[in-house]
């Protein structure tokens, strides 16, 4: 498979560690098309398609061209993350790798795996990335349904989640079964906490949040001192946006590379899923092509999303509350906000 040509950042526009440089919506732009989504995105009380918007960036050619925010939001608000965290696990991983400290091809250090003839201790980092390691997680956000994720961060897991779901049995063989389970990011998490060997949220500030300028980034951590990866890293959306801009730029901030080389290229290559499969493509905790074939996205419960588009070299995000039953139509208009800019 070809991946698309990740853009560098032009010689003539700043890295937005501290301000955001500000630009204007291209020439080219479908302007009918872009304010009728807009219109629908921020309706009052709330879009009967949609629901809530609470903010919407544009970031094109690494400048922000168009920034919104609902009635009770702002610049400075922070902005639930959700599942998004799970592309900041991925990118903490990555660190991990190029310092040496992880193999994501090895089986993972998981404590409650290490039984004689235990086969979970097979699974990999790889295979918990890419939502494959075969165990048995029920991702269900419906109230009275079997959920292991409500039970994880609500119920008798919060105070351990990466326990919670590395103590679950598996239901197929590792690397067969495509599943997305929140519970196999915590279990990363941990994983990372523990080959990094020392305060992991020092180690997130340092070399991540740092670099980037995500000033507002708050990670949460449950009382094993795990951070919540499947959930919970609040941000302005402004952040956000530098997230995405780090990974539409290939990994390299200001000339220096956080990433190691081909990582953003194993968040965006599909993994394999099962026929079936109705929940859209996935790479390694990466979701694929919302914004079209070559876009890739950090996507979060109640329609968090921070939307990667490399031919176009343009970020967009979007933090709301969307209902479950509402999200196959935010996946569609952001489709459609996305080919607005073609």
């Amino acid at each position: 498979m070809t991946l698309l040509v990740l853009p560098d950042q032009a010689h003539d526009v700043p890295w937005p560690t501290k301000d955001w440089p500000a630009g204007s919506l291209p020439a080219g732009l479908n302007r009918g098309a872009f304010e009728a989504l807009i219109s629908e995105a921020f309706a009052e009380p709330a879009s009967e398609l949609l629901g809530e918007t609470h903010a919407l960036l544009v970031v094109h050619g690494g400048r922000l061209v168009y920034e919104r925010y609902g009635v009770a939001s702002g610049p400075e608000a922070t902005q639930p993350s959700w599942s998004m965290a799970k592309s900041m696990t991925h990118a903490l991983v990555g660190m991990l790798v190029a310092d040496g400290k992880l193999d994501i091809h090895r089986p993972a250090d998981v404590p409650e795996w290490q039984g004689a003839g235990d086969p979970r201790a097979a699974i990999t980092l790889d295979q918990l990335l890419r939502m494959s390691s075969g165990l048995a997680f029920i991702e269900d956000y419906v109230p009275g349904h079997p959920s292991d994720v409500i039970a994880m961060l609500y119920g008798v897991g919060k105070s351990d989640v990466a326990h919670y779901a590395a103590d679950l049995p598996l239901a197929y063989p590792p690397g067969s079964f495509w599943n997305y389970a929140s519970g196999t990011s915590n279990i990363v998490a941990r994983c990372a906490a523990q080959a990094q060997g020392v305060d992991f949220a020092a180690f997130m500030r340092e070399r991540l949040f740092g670099p980037l300028g995500m000033t507002s980034a708050t990670p949460k951590f449950d009382a094993a001192g795990t951070f919540i990866g499947s959930s919970y890293c609040f941000c302005t959306a402004r952040d956000f946006a530098r997230f995405g801009l780090l990974y539409l730029r290939d990994g390299i901030w200001e000339g220096r590379r956080l990433l190691p080389p081909g990582w953003v290229d194993y968040a965006r290559t599909p993994t394999f899923q099962q026929a079936g499969v109705t929940d859209g493509r996935y790479g390694s905790h990466w979701w694929l092509d919302i914004g079209g074939p070559g876009s890739f996205s950090a996507n979060g419960y109640d329609g968090q999303l921070i939307v990667i588009v490399p031919d176009l070299d343009l970020v967009v995000v979007r933090n709301g509350a969307t209902p479950l039953d509402k999200k196959d139509a935010l996946r569609a208009w952001m489709g459609e906000l996305v080919s607005a800019f073609r």
